[in-house]
């Protein structure tokens, strides 16, 4: 690649889209600095070319561009990595999640499933990574034991669901994937960073009987989602084994690997003369998410102030990106 092409490959913040759940709090205005006029503010949708809900490009010359037109004109900046540009558009959605009450029982289609039922969607593999939870907090985690789909049906009906669901304590720093087919939840108190597929299909199967702002019943997906979902007992999860790599600067864990993402944990701590450099290969483009402290991005003569909740995308092939500070940050490739 030539050097006035590197050039243009420069990493760029981004803006979210914010979503009002009902089941939301203030914690993503309150500690991550949206400053968003929405209460409850539930999600904020950091990285995303999904038409529910798009992300703008927020520095640099395409500031105010959607990340949906900038790939668009641009797709090299997406990579050469077979997902990479499936179905025209960036591969992953990456969000803030803040559950200040239990999220609704949902589960998602599988790719196979999604291409023949909802018009060639792609299906949802999601990965949480817990930011904090409270004393006490649970997500939902598949079921306790076998259950038929009648038996399910009329639990939902009867309002005693619960006793089927595998309840499974969390705590910060916490790791969970959830596939396609797997019933779950997000239990209140728990903050998440989630990394999925670029999907927003999800098949509620139960709301506690909770009324939204219109005073309406959110609606149910019951049958597509007794179609999709594992009716067997599940496993409880296990945290899986993650080994911390130093260098000077920074510390580095693979937190999550699927087909479709990779995820890992990095921990800066900079001194005045420690150097840590980061730049994306031709395969894939990397999206940083600052999930603590602060610091600074250096490339080709520009600077990027970097601050908790900041997410930033990195073209594929990118320039050389010096970065100084104390942060952690979720780096995450296609």
């Amino acid at each position: 690649m030539s050097d006035n092409n590197r050039e243009l490959r420069k990493p760029f913040l981004l803006r979210p889209a914010g979503k009002d759940y009902l089941w939301g709090g203030k914690r993503l205005n309150d500690e991550f600095a949206k400053n968003m006029d929405i209460f409850p503010l539930a999600e904020t949708w950091e990285c995303s070319t999904h038409p529910d809900g798009l992300s703008y490009v927020s520095s640099g010359e395409m500031t105010g561009r959607t990340l949906a037109d900038v790939l668009e004109e641009h797709p090299e900046y997406l990579g050469t990595h077979p997902l990479s540009g499936a179905n025209g558009s960036l591969p992953v959605m990456i969000k803030f999640i803040d559950a200040n009450r239990d999220l609704s029982v949902q589960v998602h289609p599988s790719d196979e499933y999604a291409y023949l039922n909802e018009n060639g969607q792609p299906g949802k593999t999601e990965m949480w990574y817990v930011l904090d939870a409270v004393k006490g907090a649970n997500i939902i985690y598949g079921l306790a034991a076998d259950v038929t789909a009648d038996e399910l049906k009329k639990s939902i009906d009867k309002g005693t669901v619960g006793k089927y669901l595998q309840k499974v304590p969390v705590k910060k720093n916490d790791v969970f994937f959830m596939e396609p087919g797997m019933i779950h939840a997000i239990g209140a108190g728990v903050l998440v960073a989630e990394i999925q597929q670029n999907s927003n299909l999800t098949y509620r199967l139960y709301d506690y009987d909770r009324i939204d702002k219109d005073g309406r019943k959110r609606e149910l997906h019951i049958d597509k989602a007794l179609e999709v979902a594992r009716l067997t007992g599940s496993k409880r999860p296990k945290q899986p084994l993650r080994v911390l790599k130093y260098q000077p600067g920074v510390a580095s864990e693979m937190i999550g690997r699927c087909k479709y993402f990779e995820v890992h944990r990095r921990i800066i701590n900079t001194e005045r003369r420690q150097e840590v450099w980061f730049h994306s290969d031709e395969l894939s483009f990397r999206v940083l998410l600052c999930v603590n402290g602060c610091g600074t991005l250096s490339f080709d003569g520009d600077v990027l102030n970097v601050y908790k909740g900041d997410c930033i995308f990195i073209p594929a092939e990118s320039a050389e990106i010096r970065v100084h500070g104390k942060m952690q940050m979720l780096d995450v490739r296609g």
